[in-house]
């Protein structure tokens, strides 16, 4: 995914929210550029191990297919998703032997994905598998998303200026 403007300042509702979340969406490729495998599956946060490039990414991509194939979709889990009952909290990052350019390109398909399934949604609609009183909004997710993506790519970010002094939004030269 390359990196999208900002929405237009005066876009409806639906256009914002999707547009704020392509452009969170864009930073994630963009922090990764130009890392080596080593750098992205570097562990610099000891308290966090898990917290490298290629984990929050990832991540990232399960929380797509979570939210808006399984929640707002309401496609059945039938064992892919890497995490069990009985299984690690945060098993979707343990992906040391998986590359970076892997993962990232599974991140967009994943995003192009949730785009196309939303893509003729009322905001309104919520998630299938749940108590009514459980079940979140499209609207919601969209925004939770928002919140999500963009806190993880402040994590990438402070992670790439640790690794090798990029920072910023730009691309590395």
């Amino acid at each position: 995914m390359t990196q999208v403007e900002r929405p237009p300042l005066t876009a409806d509702e639906r256009t914002q929210l999707i547009g704020w979340l392509d452009l969170q969406r864009s930073f994630v490729r963009m922090k990764c550029t130009g890392l080596s495998e080593e750098d992205a599956h570097r562990k610099v946060l000891p308290t966090s191990p898990l917290m490298t490039p290629a984990g929050l990414v990832a991540h990232l991509r399960w929380v797509e297919y979570t939210w808006f194939q399984m929640g707002i979709a309401g496609v059945p889990d039938t064992g892919q998703t890497p995490w069990t009952e009985d299984g690690h909290v945060d098993a979707e990052m343990f992906v040391d032997d998986v590359p970076i350019a892997q993962l990232l390109d599974e991140y967009d398909e994943e995003c192009r994905r949730s785009n196309a399934t939303i893509a003729d949604l009322s905001l309104d609609v919520v998630e299938r598998g749940r108590p009514a009183e459980e079940a979140a909004s499209l609207r919601f997710a969209l925004c939770h998303m928002i919140e999500e993506t963009a806190r993880h790519v402040g994590h990438l970010d402070i992670i790439r200026e640790l690794i090798d002094g990029v920072k910023g939004y730009t691309e590395p030269e």
